[in-house]
């Protein structure tokens, strides 16, 4: 235990002051008593019955006072205490398609408003980065407990070119890693074995889009390789199946949500789909993402405790002054 005040604890000269008071006063109420004694106006016997009880009070008293001076030196304690601990990549397809408008008032918007719902509810205690994807992918933000950071990389999020879900699922497991990482293509697609990449439990990437890819790698090898490394991918489909048509460059292009693309993204890594009907979808995969907890040693400062003590034990003296001697002291 350390002290935020320790000059404050010569308050606690106060507790040997009153027991020096405590015990003159009873000495002089002893020869008062003596002297009534010899004079016969009292019987030597009385008050006996209750003598060892008359002192219960006082030392709750002196319990008490003393418990309130180590209180005002700010004391402070080390507790282990459970906290949520992990990384989680929240990976956005910024494709052209996602300026449809199948999810008003569009699917980019409708994922920030998921997204941003969905940091809402995370503890300090979980790091969260931002990943971008469309023909290529980039770091938006490395995993960061600064909520702030987190909410403006999402509103800086703008759209265009096409869609590499491999892109995007590789640079979030880049992040997670936090070290170089390169794709080999020849070896993703090979049956000689999985790529091993290290293993980074307490980790999950939720990844936000309408399926439609259109440059590799294939995602179902990437999602291999996050399977290996003991991350999830959870999915979050992103539009209607129905689809609608958008506008780019001139061109007229039909776009609909790819469903079964990301549900079996998903399956490989053992993580979770969910249709994004409306931007509240986030909620329900908080629950899926299995981070882990962690016992970490903290110092709280606990001087409320002493005062709660020191006020207890002033009230059970008081109760018991009362009940025994119809006073309090």
């Amino acid at each position: 235990m350390s002290l935020g005040s320790p000059w404050m604890l010569l308050a606690l000269v106060l507790v040997p002051c009153l027991v020096v008071a405590y015990w003159w006063m009873l000495r002089r109420r002893a020869e008062r008593t003596a002297r009534l004694a010899s004079e016969g106006l009292i019987p030597t016997t009385a008050g006996e019955g209750v003598r060892w009880r008359r002192h219960i009070p006082f030392a709750l008293f002196a319990l008490a006072l003393a418990l309130v001076g180590v209180g005002l030196a700010r004391p402070t304690m080390s507790f282990a205490l459970p906290e949520r601990e992990g990384t989680v990549i929240l990976a956005f397809d910024v494709s052209n398609s996602m300026r449809a408008g199948d999810l008003e008032p569009t699917r980019i918007a409708a994922a920030k408003k998921a997204a941003l719902a969905f940091v809402d509810q995370q503890p300090r205690t979980i790091k969260i980065g931002v990943v971008a994807f469309g023909d290529s992918a980039v770091t938006i933000l490395k995993p960061s407990n600064a909520k702030e950071d987190v909410v403006a990389a999402i509103d800086g999020l703008s759209v265009g070119g096409g869609t590499s879900l491999g892109q995007g699922l590789f640079v979030s497991l880049r992040a997670i890693a936090g070290k170089p990482l390169t794709i080999n293509e020849s070896a993703l697609e090979s049956d000689t074995g999985e790529v091993d990449i290290g293993f980074f439990g307490s980790s999950a990437i939720v990844l936000l889009s309408d399926g439609e890819n259109t440059t590799r790698p294939n995602p179902l090898d990437i999602a291999k390789v996050a399977s290996t490394a003991g991350v999830p991918v959870h999915a979050i489909g992103i539009g209607t199946k129905q689809g609608t048509v958008i506008e780019v460059e001139g061109f007229n292009i039909a776009t609909a949500l790819d469903e079964d693309l990301l549900k079996e993204i998903a399956k490989v890594t053992d993580g979770t789909y969910d249709h994004a009907a409306d931007a509240a979808a986030l909620a329900k995969v908080y629950d899926s993402i299995d981070l882990e907890f962690k016992k970490t040693t903290k110092p709280r400062e606990v001087t409320a405790l002493f005062a709660a003590g020191g006020g207890l034990l002033l009230a059970l003296g008081a109760m018991l002054s009362m009940l025994w001697f119809g006073r309090v002291m």
